[in-house]
């Protein structure tokens, strides 16, 4: 075969840049409503995530104007009040209920993957959960984001008792036990409490979660467009009782100035006292997706040899390294079995780190273990305060 010429001397391939990452906001909202079917209802079909972008959107989808006024419904109302909050949620969804059936609009949800956080428009029905037929009420909320959370789409759901309960000795008790059906065991209910609130609080408390950066504490952050008479507000025995039981008390903070609603805690509405509050949650939630999304490339590329798993453990401090120095996490460390043993030389290996590449390779299967420390924010001081003379 006779030799290639030299000319044109030299060749260029062009290769594409890789793909971008993938992108998740955690400040990602959908809010499931009832609306008419009618004309009062809106445009928007039933059962079918719409984004919101301007309360424009919200009238043409979920309601209508007549002689220049809105004719509001439940899934308005608190779409309005979602755009109230500031700063506000990243973006919205809005969708629409046929009848009651919550579990059918939710349901409509399962391939908007960006969504994070989940309401039902001033709804306050536990309702019962799945067994013959479909879950309803606020068990379908329930229901909905601790599967889609199992299924790897992490999401909170946002769930008020009832507003209307009057104020009686035991009314702490009462709403607790109430709302208990609702408690989530893999920490994905926050349940807010806002005895005579004029407006969906939950919704609007949702809002206001998640225009904030996920290691935020929800802790005294503001709730705007709802409104309590002092007369139905908490006092502080039942602020605390409710705190304690992982409800979230909304409160006219006295040491605030003005008139302005608060969130009292930051707890969710759980039984595993390990993932208590809501921005640990969101944090983790954060952390999880990153990871998944910044070592996808990596998955059919990546060999089982120090240079591929020493290219791994890079891949993850890329991830992490940059949340440590904004500190949304105060530390991480990387740590990769494998990886470990292959920098051992070959001689020098044991049976055991021996049958441990070999049973990696074979199986095509690595064990990384990323271990986060959080830096949580304060939600209590306590002062001693020495008067001397």
């Amino acid at each position: 075969m006779a030799p290639t010429a030299a000319f044109p001397f030299i060749e260029v391939r062009i290769v594409p840049p890789p793909a971008p990452l993938a992108q998740r906001s955690p400040g990602v909202i959908a809010v499931v409503g009832k609306a008419p079917s009618t004309a009062d209802g809106g445009s928007a079909p039933a059962n079918t995530p719409v984004r919101i972008e301007t309360l424009d959107d919200a009238v043409t989808n979920f309601a209508r104007r007549q002689a220049g006024n809105v004719v509001r419904n439940a899934l308005y109302n608190s779409l309005e009040l979602a755009f109230l909050q500031d700063p506000r949620p990243a973006k919205v969804y809005g969708v629409k209920v046929a009848g009651d059936d919550y579990a059918a609009a939710l349901g409509g949800l399962e391939a908007a993957d960006d969504v994070t956080m989940v309401s039902l428009a001033n709804e306050s029905s536990v309702g019962n959960p799945a067994g013959a037929g479909a879950p309803t009420g606020l068990q379908a909320l329930k229901a909905h984001v601790e599967t889609m959370s199992a299924a790897g789409q992490r999401r909170i759901g946002f769930a008020m008792v009832n507003p209307a309960t009057e104020k009686v000795p035991t009314y702490v008790a009462d709403v607790t036990a109430t709302a208990n059906p609702l408690k989530s065991s893999t920490s994905r209910m926050v349940m807010i409490a806002a005895r005579g609130a004029d407006g969906d609080a939950a919704t609007a408390a949702m809002a206001a979660v998640a225009g904030l950066p996920v290691h935020h504490s929800i802790v005294l952050k503001k709730i705007r467009g709802v409104a309590i008479p002092v007369a139905k507000q908490y006092s502080p025995a039942e602020i605390k009782g409710l705190s304690e039981a992982n409800l979230t008390p909304i409160i006219d903070p006295t040491l605030i100035t003005g008139e302005s609603l608060h969130f009292a805690d930051g707890r969710l509405f759980t039984s595993d006292a390990s993932l208590l509050h809501v921005d640990l949650v969101r944090t983790l939630d954060q952390i999880e997706f990153m990871l998944r999304a910044g070592l996808i490339g990596l998955v059919g590329d990546a060999r089982i040899t120090k240079p591929g798993m020493t290219l791994l453990k890079t891949q993850v401090d890329g991830i992490l390294g940059p949340l440590k120095r904004q500190a949304v996490i105060d530390d991480y460390r990387v740590e990769i079995p494998v990886l470990d043993i292959l920098t051992i030389p070959e001689v020098a290996r044991t049976a055991t780190d021996t049958s441990i590449v070999t049973a990696a390779r074979a199986d095509r299967t690595v064990d990384l273990v990323v271990t986060v420390t959080y830096g949580p924010a304060v939600s209590r001081l306590l002062v001693t305060l020495v008067a001397k003379f």
